[in-house]
Formats: structure tokens, sequence, C-alpha cells
């Protein structure tokens, strides 16, 4: 089997693209970083330029609307060829072509179906997390719909809280988390082990 071919939406620092191409280039996922999408100005953009990946601004804010910025996204990701898409820290909403249904995953940096949806991600997903006393958190990668943090779960992975933590020591805690849980969901993917059944997804032995 072909390697797949990857594509990354990043809004932020672009650390969860870097984590992937680092699992890439040590051998231990089958997969190319093909494209990586910006839909702002933001440190991601130059560091995954200085780790020799290429780059695409699509800013979301010079797009007359969703529908305009979907397609040139599309546009972007039918050019480059690739298999899967991986949302990794992206902010903006875009409109999934059904050509990509079950193709596109995200992670999200608590045990969904609590504590997602809109407004919820970074600093805040973990501030509700501890406003609510939660004694557990963790991530969740699951396949993107049109919906937000709605798609079907394919790999959690756990963390305990303390009643010490912070927003930010929680938020490192969980990205020790994301760091396996994402290359996981891929490595599964590019085996052919994930089906879709509804809101379930069945992983092959």
């Amino acid at each position: 089997m072909a390697r797949i071919k990857i594509a990354a939406l990043i809004s932020g620092g672009g650390r969860t693209v870097l984590n992937i191409a680092e699992e890439i280039n040590a051998g231990r996922l089958d997969a190319e970083m093909a494209i990586v999408i910006a839909s702002r100005q933001c440190k991601g953009v130059d560091r995954c330029r200085e780790a020799g990946m290429e780059v695409r601004p699509v800013n979301y804010k010079e797009m007359p609307d969703t529908l305009t910025y979907s397609n040139a996204i599309a546009a972007i990701l039918d050019e480059a060829g690739v298999d899967l898409v991986i949302q990794a820290g992206f902010l903006s909403l875009w409109r999934i072509p059904r050509n990509y249904a079950g193709r596109v995953m995200n992670i999200h940096p608590a045990l969904l179906p609590g504590f997602g949806g809109k407004g919820m991600y970074g600093h805040h997903v973990h501030q509700a997390v501890l406003e609510r006393g939660c004694k557990v958190s963790g991530c969740t990668v699951h396949f993107v719909d049109n919906e937000y943090d709605s798609g079907p779960i394919i790999v959690q992975k756990c963390v305990p809280v303390y009643d010490t933590d912070t927003p930010d020591d929680l938020a490192g805690r969980v990205f020790e988390q994301e760091c396996k849980a994402y290359p996981e969901a891929i490595a599964m993917f590019a085996g052919g082990k994930l089906t879709i059944d509804g809101q379930i997804v069945r992983i092959a032995k």
C-alpha cells in the first residue's frame, strides 16, 4: 500500500503538525505531509516552513463567505491529491465537501462529547474542565462532520486532573497524550482499519 498523503489545517502554533511530521520522519508513521493550509498568519506558518513543509495561507477573514472559503480549501486539497485531512488547532469553519466525508480528522483537548462545541478550544476547554471539578480529562481524535466536535470518535486518551492544576498545567498533560493519540489514529486510517458505522468508528484488529 502506498503511503498516504496528509494535509494539515492550522490556525496557531503548529505544534501538533510538527509532532506528526516528527513521527513520519522517524519512520513510525507511513505517511507524507503533502501540504499545510493556514487560516491566518500564525507561528505555525513559520515553524512548518522551517521544517521543510509547504504552507499555503488561505485567510478566513479575507473571504466573502464560508462557501468561498471552503471551496478555496477544497481546491488546494484536490490539487495536492491528499488522502486524509487533519485539523490541528484549526479554528475556522469550513464546509467539508462530500468527497472528503470520512477523510477529515480533528483532535480536541477534552473527552468528547463533554466540553465541546463552538468556542470550546485551547485554554477555554481546560478552564471549563477545572471549573467543573472533573477528576479526569484527556483528548479525543474524531472524524469531522459539519457540526462542532460532533463527529464519530476514533481514539481517546485520559489524564488525571489535580486540585492544584492551572489550565496550563492541565494543557501540558493533555498535549502529551495528543502527541500519541493523533499519530495512532492516522496510522489506523492508513492501515485501512477504520470503518464508520453511524456515530461509531469500528476498528479492525
